[in-house]
């Protein structure tokens, strides 16, 4: 979407869809607990592992995030508190909905409706602040913030070198490595929290600065991508996100499973930016009008999908083989842009009038 400074990339609205798609997708086929398809097998078709194990949907946003503030914020002198007032308003405003959703159906489900319960409730949302508790995915959108929190330390770095900030990362995989020596298990970590998520931001942000050397590259972008997605498919294929082999995994695996994610998705999100200019008319337009939506997708669909895919199991035909799940999971995705048009028009939109701009100079190169 149009940010507070009038920049606006159809190309990472196009990226914004294919994460929101990888993450409905994963819900879709897996539910909470393998239904309808079970977590045992791993497509044959390699590539679409990155669907079958779609959480790795979470990790393509959060690249894309630190990739898409280093290309609106390079270069540049900005007001720290109205980037952060901006950011509350564009997110806060359906997160803080669906919080009161869920807790309005937690209490009808439990039947009960005290002043002592809404405490509670209220504290356990106030803990999303730090922890990974806030509902419908929104643990990620802690972590987001606390990206944000940090952010001025990756400009001061990219300032000074754009190599600095591969200091991050090895001080986060440094940091995954004592967890684990003092927990047996990152997993929970790396996945759900800024400790794994940080080297995400920090590749985006890097990659942005190394564009113009993969601009064109096809190869590399090609040979990128191919090798991550027969990584994925050879996690997958051993179990994947909660067999591997249970959840939260003993495996070392995740100390580096962030960074390797963050480094291909960093890669081909340069590549794509650097290399193409997108069409704004016909399926260009529509998906990136599906990217401009995503993040009401993403919150708005957990309220639907495992009903959705129970509904088509039960009702319509057996979907639990990976690829007629996946074909469903289309379906339900794009009946999903009416909501999440409505979302985003009557929820998130009249908040963003009340932005600032947070762009004070634009330092000139010598």
């Amino acid at each position: 979407m149009r940010s507070s400074t009038g920049a606006h990339y159809i190309a990472l609205d196009h990226v914004r869809a294919l994460a929101a798609f990888m993450v409905f997708t994963w819900h879709f086929t897996h539910g909470s607990n393998g239904y309808p398809v079970l977590y045992n097998d791993a497509p044959l078709l390699f590539p679409l592992s990155l669907l079958d194990e779609g959480h790795t949907g979470v990790a393509l946003f959060m690249t894309l995030s630190g990739y898409l503030f280093a290309k609106l914020l390079d270069g540049k002198t900005i007001h720290y508190g109205s980037f952060l007032w901006n950011r509350c308003l564009r997110l806060l405003p359906l997160l803080f909905l669906v919080i009161v959703i869920v807790g309005i159906r937690e209490f009808i489900a439990l039947q009960k409706f005290s002043g002592e319960d809404v405490i509670a409730y209220s504290i356990f949302i106030a803990k999303g602040a730090v922890l990974p508790t806030l509902p419908n995915g929104g643990w990620s959108i802690t972590a987001e913030f606390h990206f944000y929190l940090v952010l001025p330390l990756f400009l001061w770095m990219l300032r000074r070198s754009k190599f600095l900030p591969f200091s991050i990362v090895i001080a986060a995989i440094m940091l995954r490595v004592a967890l684990y020596s003092i927990y047996g298990q990152v997993q929970s970590f790396a996945f759900l929290t800024i400790i794994g998520r940080i080297d995400q931001f920090a590749l985006g942000m890097i990659l942005y600065q190394f564009r113009s050397s993969i601009a064109g590259r096809h190869i590399i972008a090609v040979a990128t991508m191919t090798a991550f997605t027969l990584f994925y498919w050879y996690f997958d294929w051993h179990g994947g996100f909660y067999n591997y082999p249970f959840y939260p995994s003993p495996y070392r695996f995740w100390i580096f499973i962030p960074t390797i994610e963050g480094l291909a998705y960093a890669v081909c999100i340069a590549w794509y930016d650097s290399s193409f200019s997108p069409s704004t008319t016909g399926v260009s337009r529509f998906i990136g009008r599906i990217g401009e939506y995503s993040y009401s997708i993403y919150l708005l669909h957990f309220f639907v999908v495992l009903y959705a895919a129970r509904f088509v199991q039960e009702r319509v035909m057996d979907i639990s083989g990976f690829y007629p799940a996946c074909m469903w999971a289309m379906v339900f995705f794009l009946l999903m842009m009416p909501v999440s048009y409505l979302s985003y028009r009557f929820i998130e939109s009249p908040f963003l009038k009340l932005r600032k701009r947070y762009i004070i100079a634009q330092q000139v190169s010598e």
